[in-house]
C-alpha cells in the first residue's frame, strides 16, 4: 500500500521553512515543514492557530503576505517547484489546476456582485468559455454543491444566502476551474455543528466524485475524525505526529496530540472539557528543545534541552517526541487514563467520533 501510494505523489513539500519580517523580527511561522500529498486523498493539517498549518497552505497557493520570506525548501507540483514560479505564471495553477476553499465565504465573496456572475467568470477566466456556456456550467456547479432552485439563485446575491449556502458557492467557485487538488482552510468554522455536518459530507462526496486530492485545513481533530486518510499534527511550525487516521486517533503517540484529541468534546462521559493549558511559544524567539515541553505536564529533562527527531513508529505513523527513544521507557510516562478509555470507547463503536 505505502509503496503504490508513492507512485501516486501529486504534490510534495520539502523542508518548508517560511517567515514574516515583524516590528521585534522575524517570526518562524513554518520550520521545516515537509510533507507528501497522494492522488485522490484526504491529508488533513491539525494544530491550534499559530501552528503554522495555514502559512504553509498559503506557500503552496502563492499567496503569502508581503512581508513573508520563503527562506528555504521546495514545493514540488507537476514538476515545477512554486516556490520559484512568478506570479504571473501562478494564474495557471492558483483557481485553475488547485482550488481553495477558504474559512469565511462572506470575505471570499463580493458582497455586491450577483453569485451567478462570481461562478461565471471563474469559469470565463480559467476554462475560457463562452457567456453561454459558463451559465449552463455555473448552474451545473450550483446543483452538485446542493443548491436548490439553481436558475433563482443565480440572480441573486451573497447577502440572500446563509452561511451554509454561501459556503457552498464558495465550494462550486473552488471547483469551476477544475482542479485536481482542493485546499480547504478551516471551511467549516464559522458554521453551526449541523450546518458543518453536511459541508463535510458535501465535501467528501465531491472528492469521490471527482477523484481529488484535498488537504484539509483544521484546528480541530473531530471535523475530520471520518474523513481524511492520513492527519499530520502541527505544532510551533512544525510538524510534530504524522499517521493514518487510524494511527492518530487510536494510537496517538505525541502528547500534543494526546492533548488535542484530550480537548474534543467527549457525549459519552460528563467529563469536564480538557483545555490545553498555557499558549503558543513567541515564534520570534523558538523555545529551545521540544516547543511543546512548557505546555506539557508530562514532559522530560531532555524535552526542555534538545529538540527531537521524528521517530518510526510503522512505515505510515511518525512523531517528534522523545518518549520514542529506547532510554525513556524508565520514564513511565503514558497516555492519560481518561484517553485511553475514550479510545477504547471509539475502538469498540467501530467509529472515529465515539
Amino acid at each position: 500500500m505505502a509503496e503504490t501510494m508513492k507512485k501516486d505523489v501529486i504534490l510534495s513539500v520539502r523542508d518548508l521553512r517560511v517567515s514574516f519580517r515583524a516590528y521585534g523580527g522575524l517570526v518562524q511561522a513554518v520550520r521545516g515543514v515537509s510533507f507528501d500529498l497522494y492522488r485522490g486523498e484526504t491529508l488533513a493539517i491539525v494544530g491550534e492557530s499559530g501552528s503554522g498549518k495555514s502559512v504553509s497552505i498559503k506557500a503552496v497557493m502563492g499567496i503569502l503576505a508581503n512581508n513573508a520570506i520563503i527562506e528555504s525548501g521546495e514545493i514540488l507540483y507537476d514538476g515545477k517547484d512554486l516556490t520559484k514560479v512568478k506570479e504571473e505564471d501562478f494564474h495557471e495553477i492558483r483557481g485553475h489546476r488547485i482550488g481553495l476553499i477558504f474559512q469565511d465565504p462572506l470575505s471570499a465573496l463580493n458582497p455586491i456582485m450577483k453569485i451567478g456572475k462570481q461562478i461565471t467568470e471563474v469559469l470565463r477566466l480559467k476554462k475560457g468559455v463562452s457567456k453561454a456556456e459558463a451559465k449552463e456550467k455555473a448552474l451545473e456547479l450550483m446543483r452538485v454543491v446542493g443548491i436548490p432552485d439553481v436558475e433563482q439563485r443565480f440572480e441573486q446575491y451573497p447577502f440572500q444566502f446563509s452561511g451554509g449556502m454561501r459556503q457552498r458557492i464558495v465550494i462550486a467557485i473552488a471547483l469551476a476551474g477544475d482542479p485536481e487538488i482542493l485546499i480547504c482552510d478551516e471551511p467549516t468554522t464559522a458554521l453551526d455543528v449541523t450546518v458543518q455536518a453536511k459541508i463535510l459530507e458535501q465535501i467528501n462526496q465531491i472528492k469521490k466524485d471527482r477523484n481529488l486530492s484535498v488537504i484539509f485545513i483544521t484546528h480541530d481533530l473531530g471535523v475530520v475524525a471520518n474523513m481524511a486518510d492520513r492527519v499530520n499534527v502541527m505544532y510551533a511550525g512544525k510538524i510534530v505526529e504524522t499517521g493514518t487516521s487510524e494511527e492518530i486517533f487510536f494510537e496517538p503517540a505525541h502528547p500534543y496530540t494526546w492533548a488535542l484529541l484530550s480537548s474534543m468534546p467527549d457525549l459519552q462521559t460528563k467529563d469536564r472539557l480538557n483545555a490545553i493549558p498555557g499558549t503558543p511559544p513567541n515564534m520570534i524567539f523558538p523555545p529551545k528543545g521540544d516547543a511543546f515541553a512548557p505546555r506539557n505536564a508530562c514532559a522530560l529533562k531532555i524535552d526542555h534541552e534538545k529538540e527531537p527527531p521524528m521517530f518510526k513508529i510503522t512505515e505510515t505513523h511518525a512523531a517528534a517526541t522523545w518518549l520514542l527513544h529506547p532510554m525513556a521507557a524508565d520514564s513511565h510516562v503514558e497516555m492519560p487514563a481518561s484517553l485511553k478509555a475514550r479510545i477504547e470507547r471509539m475502538k469498540r463503536s467501530g467509529g472515529l467520533n465515539g
